[in-house]
């Protein structure tokens, strides 16, 4: 069966790749004007990020699936909509809220003192993000944001039941061709599958959050000596 589900992965990846990236600068985004506090967008931004977070990603899957070909329908692309493009639509939503409330702490914990010299600067808000706060607020977001990408992983389990072809769905579909004679060695081989993932994800942000270590350490050597 190792073959059959492994054939299957590169659209469980593709789904979770196009999820996580689109996710982030949806957070991205939605942090900006959260913390900026725009009249009527920010409130609008705050009730998307309330229903990625409380709607089950299951349900929100369903929503992405039956609610956009209303959409989609009456501008004339009634074929480009499929149970892919409403995964990744629909993780993508999920993943960029769900994110969007582990930055926007991120930012808040980088010191006051920070932003009114950055203000005090001249710079701008976008500037003041690239340059100041953003790598500071890097260390905090770290953590949390290897959290989310784990908990994005296993939800992309949840595509197939709305007849995405990925791994699970591929699993399901051996079993049913055999009578449920290897149930217990398909769910095991998924489970090693899906640790796996998790595995690779936590090794490369454990990566990151070690070099960010090092240059913020480094960072503070630098401006400790230059003071002196």
């Amino acid at each position: 069966m190792i073959p059959e589900l492994l054939s299957a992965l590169p659209l469980t990846l593709g789904i979770m790749f196009v999820a996580m990236i689109v996710g982030f600068f949806l957070a991205l985004i939605a942090t900006a004007l959260r913390v900026r506090r725009v009249a009527l967008i920010s409130s609008l931004v705050d009730l998307y990020v309330s229903y990625a977070r409380s709607v089950p990603v299951v349900l929100q899957l369903f929503v992405a699936f039956y609610g956009l070909p209303l959409i989609t329908d009456h501008l004339g692309y009634a074929d480009f909509f499929t149970a892919n493009v409403a995964a990744m639509i629909g993780l993508s939503l999920y993943h960029g809220g769900y994110l969007s409330e582990v930055m926007r702490p991120a930012f808040l914990a980088v010191e006051r003192g920070q932003h009114d010299a950055a203000d005090s600067m001249g710079y701008s808000f976008w500037q003041k993000m690239k340059r100041i706060v953003g790598p500071q607020a890097l260390h905090f977001a770290l953590p949390g944001y290897g959290n989310a990408i784990i908990y994005l992983i296993h939800n992309v389990a949840l595509v197939m039941y709305i007849g995405a072809a990925d791994v699970m769905a591929t699993a399901h579909l051996i079993m049913e061709r055999d009578y449920n004679q290897y149930q217990f060695g398909t769910y095991l081989v998924l489970a090693v599958l899906y640790s796996l993932l998790c595995g690779v994800a936590w090794l490369i942000i454990r990566y990151f959050e070690q070099r960010h270590a090092k240059y913020s350490s480094k960072s503070a050597a630098r401006v400790k000596f230059t003071s002196v």
